[in-house]
């Protein structure tokens, strides 16, 4: 008897080292900067924290760090250097790492996605070479300082494409799709195990992520994973939706359908609510947790908030006077598998 107790024992703790974990992540890219601008942050109870080691202590277990070709005229704040040292301290605290390639040297996002300078009058086949490169280069940098990287986004919010006009989706699929494709073979080069992530936004709408997908589909484009920005403030400004709970449900439903239309996982790689509205926030963030973990059928892995730290000039950060709001307790009552 004792002989099946301890075998059926030895199953369990099998089965439970297989649990997928639930990823609780956020966005942190702008912590050298605005240490650069003297800036301290603090935990609830006011005593002094360093960005990521605050995040960890608010139980989040992944950092995201975006990557710029070459911001020289904006500080050199997320270029090479840079994105190895935040990466170290994501090591250092024991949270998993996305790295977020804009291929801009400055914001990437639906609205623009500009070459950058040092690119610029690339043909083609060139700008497939320089992103490709590029990204080996990066991610070579960070893994020779120790750090992996379980991550990998090809380009940030795609959803018009990236390098425009070269590889703007609405005129050139093909072309977004073969730079797409180099990005995805590049990173595999480097971490050959890391998911690479098409992150597009809008998760409220099938029809965008239809067009990308349909279309990397079409031309034969590689990916690992589904990125999604879910938004609920700009949805109801921009009259998407009515309602912060219309966001999530539609949002629910388009992971789910994606989910068994291309078979891939998925994960929110950003979302944020009003700081101003800290009660009504964390409700709103609870609620996305709650959906991309338990109603998706295990398929969305997690869930990260952009910039949570952002205090006054950014209304869908988390802090107020460089301390946690109650939005970020949504964290901390979500128990990691």
């Amino acid at each position: 008897m004792r002989r099946y107790s301890i075998l059926f024992l030895g199953l369990c703790m099998s089965l439970a080292g297989k649990a997928q974990t639930f990823w609780l992540g956020a966005d942190i890219s702008g912590t050298t900067e605005q240490e650069a601008r003297g800036v301290q942050l603090y935990n609830a109870k006011g005593e002094p924290r360093e960005n990521t080691a605050l995040m960890r202590e608010l139980g989040l277990n992944a950092v995201r760090l975006r990557v710029w070709v070459n911001p020289a005229e904006h500080g050199n704040f997320c270029n090479k250097e840079d994105v190895v040292r935040m990466a170290l301290r994501a090591k250092d605290w024991g949270m998993a790492l996305m790295v977020d390639f804009h291929y801009s040297d400055w914001w990437a996002d639906p609205g623009q996605q500009n070459i950058p300078a040092a690119w610029k009058d690339m043909t083609y086949e060139q700008m497939c070479q320089a992103l490709a490169d590029h990204t080996r280069e990066v991610l070579t940098a960070i893994k020779q300082a120790g750090v992996e990287v379980r991550w990998v986004q090809v380009g940030n919010e795609t959803t018009n494409g990236f390098l425009w006009p070269m590889g703007r989706a609405q005129e050139n699929m093909r072309q977004y799709a073969g730079l797409t494709d180099a990005g995805y073979h590049a990173v595999k080069q480097v971490y050959p195990q890391a998911q690479v992530i098409i992150h597009l936004d809008g998760a409220f709408d099938p029809h965008r992520y239809d067009f990308i997908f349909d279309g990397l589909r079409k031309y034969k484009a590689h990916y690992d994973m589904i990125g999604l920005s879910v938004y609920p403030y700009w949805d109801i400004r921009y009259h998407h939706t009515q309602t912060w709970q219309e966001t999530v449900e539609k949002a629910t439903a388009n992971i789910n359908r994606l989910w068994q239309k291309y078979h891939k996982p998925l994960m929110v790689v950003e979302t944020g609510v009003e700081s101003a509205k800290p009660v009504e926030g964390k409700e709103i963030l609870s609620a996305i947790i709650d959906a991309a973990r338990n109603k998706t059928g295990g398929h969305c892995e997690g869930v990260f908030y952009w910039a949570p730290e952002a205090d006054r000039h950014y209304r869908l950060g988390a802090f107020q006077n460089h301390r946690p709001t109650v939005i970020m307790d949504a964290f901390q009552s979500s128990t990691t598998l």
